[in-house]
């Protein structure tokens, strides 16, 4: 009877099922047209009249042949008996094994107790330490390469066993003898343009690590080897020396890391002038422009100075490559009964014909060594400005935005000095030889000049000697 019973209320469920399943599978097939006449509605409505009771025929069907076959349901519903029966067995076995390890952990937790506060204390210091020790040398040249190093992080519900204090003075050995050990290594190392490639990399001891002369860091969340863009040539040497080993010493970075972080925002030559900005360009460009012209004028009173040194070993010979040779020429070139006022102004006439080409570019040079520190000035209050326009918009909380303009006020003036100076030294050269040269050139000039008179003297005496010989012939 009951074998009865449970098979027509599993046949009244799944006809229910069958039905509510078979209603909703006709009304999805069926397409939903655009109702455009009466007649299009009483043909859906014919449809879906004629699938529903197909569909409850083949429940129908279905449900009779459940009924009538009562020996697979039996089967069924034998089978569901003996799985549950098993599982309560598992149950009841995982809740005696749950009652045996808690009755454990109490006597351990006893144990524990009965020992005293002495291993609670040591525990703390093994977890402490652990934990400060991969905190603080997760980072550290001891641990590059071999992350293993470090003890391992304990928790602190767990129970502390002999196994695990052993593991941690391992690692503290194995740290400890790390730190005087000097190893070479092909790890990834980051170069200054951002490419990792394999490198041999040098560790010393937890002091520094080095690759091809270049200092190394550790930078990102995983401790990625990256090179010091600016290392300096005597270190670099000197770690050259020391991985080839003819070199003794290693440099030492005594801030903790602080030195070498110094070194590399220390901007180059080539970048600190970059920070000058247009005003910084145009300083060096009119630097470059003396300095050239300052140059080309001294090799030209160079040679000058030589080939009248010439001229006046030979000053009967006149030459055309010298000033003094083209004066005397002009000066020679004068025929005879001129006055003597009248040949010094033609001489001085010549000299200041001359004067032009041996101070050329004078004026240049020292108006650019003038206005040198004034373009600084101006570079320095454009500085100044692009730096109260950045406390103006982001304030004063971080330096760094004003940082750019105040490097371009004070880089412009550096370098409006540094134009100026030299140019005010080669203007006092090229002055003072300029002027050395007039003072030779007026010198043999004025003695030409003083022999011409002194013939012309010495002529006209003559001529005036002979005139009364004749005179006192005649008488």
């Amino acid at each position: 009877m009951t074998a009865r019973i449970i098979p027509s209320v599993l046949g009244a469920g799944l006809l229910g099922l069958a039905l509510v399943t078979s209603a909703s599978s006709s009304l999805a097939q069926e397409a939903t047209p655009s109702v455009d006449s009466p007649q299009v509605e009483i043909d859906a409505l014919t449809s879906l009249r004629e699938a529903r009771e197909a569909a409850e025929t083949r429940d129908q069907q279905r449900l009779a042949g459940l009924v009538e076959d009562s020996e697979a349901l039996d089967e069924a519903l034998a089978n569901a008996q003996q799985s549950l029966t098993e599982q309560q067995q598992r149950r009841e076995s995982l809740e005696s094994r749950q009652q045996e390890l808690q009755s454990t952990l109490e006597e351990l937790n006893a144990q524990r107790s009965a020992q005293g506060t002495d291993l609670d204390g040591v525990f703390s210091a093994v977890v402490g330490e652990s934990g400060e020790l991969r905190d603080e040398l997760g980072r550290s040249w001891l641990t590059l390469g071999q992350q293993d190093i470090l003890p391992p992080r304990m928790d602190a519900d767990a129970i502390l066993t002999v196994r695990q204090i052993e593991a941690v003075a391992d690692s503290l050995m194995q740290l400890t003898a790390a730190t005087a050990d000097v190893e070479v290594q092909e790890l990834p190392v980051a170069g200054a343009d951002g490419v990792v490639n394999q490198q041999s990399v040098t560790r010393v001891g937890d002091v520094l690590a080095f690759s091809q002369g270049k200092l190394l860091e550790r930078v990102g969340e995983e401790g990625q080897l990256a090179v010091i863009e600016h290392t300096p040539a005597s270190v670099s040497q000197a770690l050259d020396d020391f991985a080839g080993g003819s070199g003794e010493t290693v440099p030492v970075d005594p801030a903790d890391g602080r030195v070498l972080e110094a070194l590399g925002q220390q901007p180059t030559l080539w970048e600190r002038f970059q920070q000058g900005g247009a005003v910084g360009w145009v300083i060096v460009g009119l630097g470059a422009l003396g300095l050239l012209i300052a140059v080309i004028q001294y090799l030209y009173l160079a040679r000058i100075s030589m080939t009248m040194r010439r001229q006046m070993a030979n000053i009967e010979e006149l030459r055309g490559d010298n000033p003094l040779g083209r004066v005397l020429k002009r000066f020679k070139a004068l025929g005879e009964g001129h006055v003597p006022e009248a040949l010094e102004a033609r001489l001085d006439e010549a000299m200041l014909a001359e004067q032009p080409r041996i101070e050329r570019g004078q004026a240049l040079v020292k108006m650019i060594a003038a206005v040198a520190p004034l373009l600084g000035l101006l570079g320095t209050v454009t500085g100044m400005i692009v730096t109260f326009q950045s406390i103006t918009v982001f304030g004063t909380g971080d330096p760094q935005l004003m940082a750019g303009g105040i490097s371009q006020a004070l880089v412009t003036t550096v370098l409006g000095l540094i134009v100026a100076v030299p140019l005010l030294f080669a203007h006092t050269a090229l002055s003072s030889r300029s002027r050395a040269l007039i003072g030779t050139m007026e010198g043999c000039a004025s003695a030409v000049l003083a022999d011409r008179l002194e013939q012309d003297r010495l002529a006209e005496q003559g001529r005036g000697v002979a005139g009364k010989t004749s005179h006192d012939a005649l008488a």
